[in-house]
């Protein structure tokens, strides 16, 4: 599977563009501003129906313009496939494929994944459990349909109660049957998601560690573990056990929506806090260098990956090694974005990998012809 075309109109800071990439090696190179992170969102819109960077749909419309529309071509088991997005503003997206509109945008997700390394991925490890349930739940909805439709429905029915422990605290009046029926519908979403998890994570970690390893030559050891109230005690006692405390604070404190990952260097050190640069970028390659594999040993093709402003952040030996194992024949089409193009042909001629090179200024994107 690999993007053959693209074209933008009024996507970020394009009015218009039109790329063809081969299924190997493509960079983007030009100063800061330029546009090339966001050539890779577009990518990253077509494959996931969103912006990797931004929730909000119409703050990706270029400046005083009322739309945008995107569309790719996907080459999937030798056959074409053409996917088209169009966001107007105060109206509902549209994905279509093959000129088909889908129902459902969760009927996309899974069939033409990616995967994206990002200077912004430091969020993973300096934010919330938020950001890291998100990573969870971004893998394995690419490789499950299901565990989307169960998150949907989780999140749902959490809102539900939360809405009804507000209710009940601003009109004092308490109808626990309603409750229970609140409390039944988050359990048997939230034990399918916590299942999910889990068996992930068994399966996840020992790839992880394989990357990281590679990466860091063994340097040093570290640790991934999967945090979930539900680990100790089942979900219903919980939620019973805390409905007093609920009823205060208005809110569900118990569930799914609290799982996290734990990451620690040197066995039990949090990275947040104890991780030198270094490890803590390892650490970030490392995971979604793990999601590509697991993706792949799903799914049974190569997702594309994407590397958005990386070589300023590795030293030599990390990126040397970084590009080795990603032009190897494990890994897939490749998407790079570097200020640095003469850096960018170096390292790809020092490898003997062919690169399809485009150079981009204040958004004009020039070929480099062979």
């Amino acid at each position: 599977m690999y993007l053959k075309q693209i074209s933008l109109v009024n996507f970020k800071n394009y009015d218009e563009a039109e790329l063809s990439f081969i299924d190997g090696a493509n960079a983007f190179t030009g100063n800061n501003g330029a546009g090339k992170t966001n050539l890779l969102d577009a990518i990253h819109y077509l494959s996931l129906c969103k912006s990797y960077f931004n929730p909000i749909d119409s703050q990706q419309i270029k400046k005083d313009r009322d739309l945008f529309m995107l569309q790719g071509v996907f080459n999937k088991n030798d056959a074409d496939e053409l996917i088209a997005c169009g966001v107007k503003k105060n109206q509902k997206k549209q994905f279509k494929r093959n000129k088909k509109e889908y129902q459902r945008l969760a009927d996309h997700i899974g069939l033409f994944p990616l995967v994206m390394i990002s200077p912004n991925d430091i969020s993973l490890i300096l934010e919330g459990s938020e950001e890291r349930r998100k990573f969870m739940d971004t893998v394995i909805s690419l490789i499950d349909s299901r565990y989307l439709d169960n998150l949907i429905v989780y999140n749902k029915s959490l809102l539900n109660r939360n809405a009804l422990l507000k209710q009940i605290a601003d009109s004092g009046r308490y109808d626990p049957t309603l409750l229970e029926i609140f409390d039944e519908q988050l359990i048997s979403a939230g034990n399918k998601i916590f299942e999910a998890r889990r068996a992930f994570m068994e399966d996840f970690t020992p790839v992880f560690n394989q990357h990281y390893q590679y990466l860091t030559e063994g340097a040093e050891s570290v640790k991934l573990t999967y945090d979930s109230p539900l680990l100790s005690k089942d979900f219903a006692s919980l939620l019973k056990e805390n409905t007093e405390k609920d009823r205060v604070l208005q809110r569900t404190s118990q569930g799914i929506h609290r799982d996290d990952l734990l990451f620690h260097v040197h066995e039990e050190m949090p990275l947040k806090k104890f991780g030198s640069q270094g490890q803590q970028k390892s650490f970030l390659i490392a995971l979604k260098l793990a999601m590509y594999s697991f993706i792949y040993q799903h799914k049974g093709f190569k997702p594309m990956l994407l590397l958005d402003d990386i070589f300023d952040k590795l030293d030599d030996l990390r990126i040397n090694k970084l590009m080795k194992m990603v032009s190897q024949d494990n890994f897939g089409q490749l998407f790079i974005t570097d200020t640095n193009r003469q850096r960018v042909k170096q390292v790809f001629e020092n490898i003997k990998v062919e690169l399809n090179l485009f150079e981009i200024n204040d958004s004009a994107v020039q070929h480099e012809q062979k």
